[in-house]
């Protein structure tokens, strides 16, 4: 190895770029190529993470020893996430298997299936074998076999050995056909899907401790317990449920002794309290002289936030609570705008207006979102990245489908509020075809007994006909209208006449599910039913039965002839779950019918057809319990030692189709006459000028490899990743000769050619063979 100049730090080695222009055209030309779309992203990576290096909290870092604690604990957390979410009884300590076999069992997303319960023509998928069919279980010689279709014929196995192998591939009540049937003789692309899906897996998974450890990173000191609390949570006119007073202390305690930030979700019907969870959360904050943040997705929600609010903390004047929406002026706007930055405001509740850039916080510390899936793509984005800052509580009737996997891993905090207050009743639900009689049968009877009447219509092009029907059929009742196309100022009056009780049928779109909470209005009137996702029927029928009176909701649907499965198994499930405090369940539901292609979104639904949604689930509840085991410590770039005698000349090819090539090898060539360290910086400045490329040095510095030497035919990497994370990385590999050439022994790496190469060749396989390793380094925990 060349020796370095006396100036030059021992340690150091030959900078990445460095090592690329010693390279032989043949090579130049190849990666040149590659450099042209690399550059834009590696720009923009740089960016990023100056953007990162400028912020205070970069300045300190995670030590590995806490950060692996938090790791280890957040494995406990999620063992028995779906467990503790329910507040199931356990039996003490349990191993890890068992745990999370009985998570999964809490759910409707089990992991193996019974093959008994299959039904003909499901698919299924077998572990070792892939995606078949199932056909039956038939008898043969007084066993039971388990028959399954495959792409080149057909499989039969014992039914013990398939209730260890089998999982299903859809979720349940979904009809979804994967790509393609599994072929019996190629295992080996089966073997790659499944391998490609475990990866998205643990990519997925890491993407979450990554958000975890910023999370940490990022603490804040916990806040004091008021002096006042117990007199504020005295004064809540209510009796508390046993869910309601669990998940006061559950939020108490992550503001009160954590030290990092707050993520919670408050599962629980329209009624059931969250709002005073959520209340006594902002009490804690703004009494510590933080401002508070109050999210709802529509004006009216937002409205009913800040009327409530405004009479819970009246006792208390020192808080103020103010309105932000899109429906006030440009001067109300810029003065609230004034007040908050200045701190004058303590609880500022309103609709995404609150999300502009322009909204600048004296001093935010907690945000509360109600209906977090009502929000739109962009405000999601918003509210998550406050997340991982600020102290966050979602409240939920039913969760989204990703909130509800994130409270299903652990891997979200979450309360679930399922007992009914003492005054509420089930409300009564009738699915059948519209009929005339029958709704004006139910109208005439709520009427009778004194009652209101909601009457939604999906289509407000409708609710012309509707109301002509209803002023024709009922010519002395008052009747009012509200949609979204009207002006907010008419479909306030209409709601405060409805209130008031001089209106005694409002017709109306969605909008009653966002805000209006009238006791007595018991009935409710949902015309083409089957236009509405499960998630949003649930919400709808939980406006009505709130006064302790008995409340019905007739779901009308067009024509039975007409409705598509899906719409049919929503108005079933609805019917189905009529219980109070079915809210969780109808979001697992809604899962199921929906498809697990919105279970993840867009980015992950294609890994999830990779494998099908049980054996995923089996992947990532067995990821997420040795997530600990998959962390990578990268070394610093310069402490990377290169045992390879290298000649420090530059190829005029590789800088061929830059701008200015002489002036820049004139550069290299004066700062490579000086010494090597020298053209170590020259190339640094480079980096800044045409983008920092992931060359061999600085791969190895990321995978945690501190010094490549060979020997004959072998090179040694010296490293400090485990054998875990090496599997994971050779897995991962597309390369089948880098890989077969790789093994892990001790803390080393050892690579075995075929035959001992010149400096040059072996540098150019060692590049490749690291940038193969390199694909599997978003897959794994840094810190």
């Amino acid at each position: 190895m060349a020796a370095a100049p006396p100036h030059a730090p021992p340690a150091a080695a030959p900078h990445p770029l460095l090592l690329l222009l010693h390279h032989p055209p043949a090579l130049v030309l190849r990666v040149r190529v590659r450099l042209r779309h690399l550059n834009y992203r590696l720009r923009a990576i740089a960016r990023r993470r100056e953007a990162a290096s400028a912020s205070p909290s970069s300045s300190s870092p995670v030590d590995p020893a806490q950060a692996e604690a938090y790791l280890r604990m957040i494995r406990d957390q999620q063992r028995l996430g779906l467990r503790q979410l329910r507040r199931e009884e356990g039996e003490g300590d349990v191993d890890e298997e068992r745990a999370r076999k009985r998570v999964a069992a809490g759910s409707s997303l089990g992991h193996r299936v019974d093959p008994r319960e299959l039904e003909p023509g499901e698919y299924v998928v077998h572990k070792k074998v892939g995606v078949g069919k199932f056909a039956c279980i038939s008898a043969e010689d007084g066993v039971d076999y388990v028959f399954i279709q495959y792409a080149d014929g057909m499989a039969k196995l014992a039914v013990d050995q398939a209730a260890r192998m089998l999982y299903r591939y859809n979720l349940p009540h979904e009809k979804t056909r994967p790509r393609n049937l599994s072929k019996l003789n190629d295992p080996s692309t089966w073997e790659k899907r499944r391998l490609k899906g475990k990866l998205a897996v643990q990519k997925m998974v890491v993407n979450l401790m990554e958000l975890y450890l910023q999370r940490m990173r990022l603490g804040r000191p916990p806040y004091p317990k008021p002096a006042s609390m117990d007199d504020f949570a005295a004064e809540f006119p209510y009796e508390p449920t046993p869910d309601q007073c669990q998940a006061f202390i559950d939020v108490e305690k992550d503001l009160t002794e954590r030290e990092t930030p707050m993520d919670r979700l408050i599962c629980g019907d329209v009624g059931f309290g969250k709002t005073e969870v959520a209340m006594r959360a902002i009490f804690i904050v703004v009494s510590a002289g933080f401002q508070a943040m109050v999210l709802a997705p529509t004006i009216i929600l937002a409205k009913q936030h800040y009327d409530v609010m405004t009479e819970r903390f009246a006792n208390y004047p020192e808080i103020k609570v103010a309105i932000f929406s899109g429906a006030q002026s440009k001067e109300e706007k810029y003065e609230l705008i004034t007040k908050i930055k200045n701190g004058d405001l303590h609880i500022i509740v309103g609709t995404h207006a609150l999300l502009t850039e322009r909204m600048v916080y004296s001093n935010l510390g907690l945000l509360v979102v109600d209906e977090e899936q009502k929000f739109g793509v962009q405000q999601k984005e918003k509210i998550a990245s406050y997340k991982s800052s600020i102290d966050v509580l979602t409240l939920s009737a039913t969760p989204i489908p990703r909130t509800l996997y994130l409270a299903l891993t652990g891997f979200r905090d979450a309360s679930l509020m399922s007992t009914p207050p003492p005054e509420r009743v089930a409300v009564k639900t009738y699915v059948s075809a519209f009929s005339k009689e029958r709704a004006l049968s139910a109208i005439k009877f709520e009427l009778q007994r004194g009652g209101q009447v909601f009457y939604v219509v999906p289509r407000i092009k409708a609710i012309d006909d509707v109301l002509q029907f209803l002023k024709d059929s009922l010519p002395d009742v008052p009747i009012a209208v509200a949609h979204g196309k009207k002006m907010s100022k008419n479909i306030q009056l209409a709601m405060e006449a409805f209130v008031s009780g001089e209106v005694k049928i409002l017709v109306c779109t969605h909008i009653i599910e966002s805000g209006i909470d009238i006791a007595n209005a018991n009935i409710m009137i949902v015309q083409f039913a089957e236009l509405y996702g499960l998630a949003q029927l649930y919400q709808l029928r939980g406006r009505v039965g709130r006064s302790g009176r008995e409340g019905f909701a007739y779901l009308f649907y067009t024509d039975k002839s007409l409705l598509s499965r899906v719409a049919t198994d929503r108005l079933g499930a609805i019917e189905e779950h009529s219980e109070l405090g079915q809210g969780f369940h109808v979001a697992e539901k809604d899962m199921g019918i929906r498809g697990f292609g919105s279970l993840f979104g867009d980015q992950q639904s294609g890994d999830v057809a990779n494998v099908g949604i049980d054996l995923f689930f089996d992947m990532l509840f067995d990821s997420l319990s040795k997530v600990d085991q998959f962390c990578l410590v990268p070394v610093p770039y310069k402490d990377v030692q290169l045992d390879i005698d290298i000649s420090p000349r530059l190829s005029s090819e590789y800088i061929s189709y830059l701008e200015n090539p002489v002036e820049l090898l004139n550069e290299a060539a004066k700062a490579a006459e000086k010494d090597l360290w020298t053209l170590i910086q020259f190339t640094e400045d480079l980096r800044r000028r045409y983008g920092k490329e992931p060359r061999d040095m600085e791969m190895a510095a990321d995978l945690g490899i501190s010094r490549i030497y060979p020997s004959g035919k072998m090179i040694f990497m010296k490293t400090n990743m485990n054998k875990k994370v090496f599997r994971l990385m050779t897995e991962a590999m597309a390369s089948e000769t880098h890989r077969n050439s790789l093994s892990f022994a001790g803390k080393e790496i050892k690579a075995e050619l075929l035959v001992s190469l010149p400096d040059t060749l072996l540098l150019n396989w060692l590049f490749h063979c690291l940038s193969d390793c390199y694909t599997v380094i978003p897959a794994l925990v840094k810190y």
